[in-house]
């Protein structure tokens, strides 16, 4: 019997699966490539919120478990995926400045802000207000992550492109059948995928479509991450990703010309050097109302499980929120309140 099948290998499908083989449990991985919001994202974590100045839940405890996280994943498979890359937030006037200050002051935010403005011109960026650097940032390139952990899951026979169907499960309390397969437990990691899983599509699940771009740019010499109205992350070889979009009411993958004309618009105000659109893409994300996590297991059927709503976070809240799971299936360790599905209450589960 197989400890865990595993439907969804994204960013939390594939933390899942990692967290399930470092303690020596079986896996099988189901993924269709139906979802693609982790191979478009961002790719950024970043422990403050910008808009606001206001601390990531949970921030610290995140980053530093991301760390060794990732640190094990570039050993094992020998590849680099994680970049330790600064944002630098644009700062627009000298009442932003003190607001920036205000922030730095503040116990939450001071091991995440750094105290001292950042002057450094780049070619193309009028700033002349600065910059205000953000500490314990990065990121990581999700198109690698995902592509060689998949072909490592493959190479073991631990991986399959079949679509799931949930209407070949026979859930009973002792295992669990599918074809062939038996299993103890089913972890769905499946994204906005999610709305056709009829054991949790009752959850609130409100998926947001966001849209970047790949940019051209050979007379922008910017070696950090940008953060204004989007954000400009530098890819190398002149390329930089651009993004993002949010889009509450399209809940398709095609990529559309308001998305695109959004972003330039941003483009505009932000640069002043030409660029060239080289890729447009679009994804939609797993979001949730409350902005947290949907981690937990099924009230009627105590071996199906959820590892889901990650949103634009999923880089950074990947890794833990799979430990968690998993800590909480095998160790019985209760879940935080804040991502546990329990707090849904006024749901009728079947």
């Amino acid at each position: 019997m197989i400890d865990y099948c595993i439907v969804g290998c994204g960013l939390a499908g594939i933390a899942f699966a990692e967290t399930a083989l470092q303690n020596g449990k079986s896996i099988r991985v189901f993924d269709n490539s139906s979802q693609n919001s982790s191979t478009i994202a961002g790719g950024l974590y970043n422990p403050v919120i910008l808009k606001r100045f206001s601390e990531v839940w949970n921030a610290q405890e995140q980053l530093s478990y991301l760390k060794e996280y990732n640190g094990k994943i570039e050993a094992k498979l020998n590849i680099k995926f994680n970049f330790n890359v600064p944002i630098y937030r644009k700062l627009f006037s000298v009442n932003e400045q003190n607001d920036w200050f205000v922030a730095t002051d503040k116990i939450n935010l001071s091991p995440f802000l750094s105290s001292s403005l950042i002057k450094k011109k780049y070619n193309g960026i009028d700033s002349p207000f600065g910059f205000g650097e953000v500490l314990q940032t990065g990121y990581v390139d999700t198109v690698v992550l995902l592509k060689e952990y998949h072909n490592y899951l493959k190479t073991l026979n631990l991986f399959s492109k079949d679509t799931f169907n949930y209407n070949l499960l026979d859930v009973n309390n002792k295992y669990i059948q599918y074809n062939d397969l038996q299993f103890k437990n089913i972890v769905f990691a499946e994204g906005f995928g999610l709305s056709k899983n009829p054991f949790f599509n009752q959850l609130p699940l409100d998926g947001t479509k966001g849209e970047l771009l790949i940019i051209k740019a050979p007379n922008l010499n910017l070696d950090v991450v940008l953060k204004s109205s989007v954000f400009i992350l530098p890819l190398g070889n002149d390329l930089f990703k651009v993004g993002a979009t949010y889009n509450w009411l399209d809940k398709t993958n095609t990529p559309t010309q308001e998305g695109k004309k959004e972003l330039e618009e941003s483009l505009k105000n932000l640069l002043q050097c030409s660029y060239q659109i080289v890729e447009h893409l679009a994804g939609v994300r797993p979001t949730v109302k409350d902005r947290k996590p949907m981690v937990g297991s099924h009230p009627k059927h105590n071996n199906l499980h959820i590892l889901n709503g990650l949103g634009t976070r999923g880089v950074m809240l990947a890794p833990k929120m799979a430990l968690d799971l998993y800590n909480n299936i095998e160790n019985n360790i209760p879940l935080d309140i804040n991502i546990d599905i329990k707090r849904f209450k006024k749901i009728n589960w079947i």
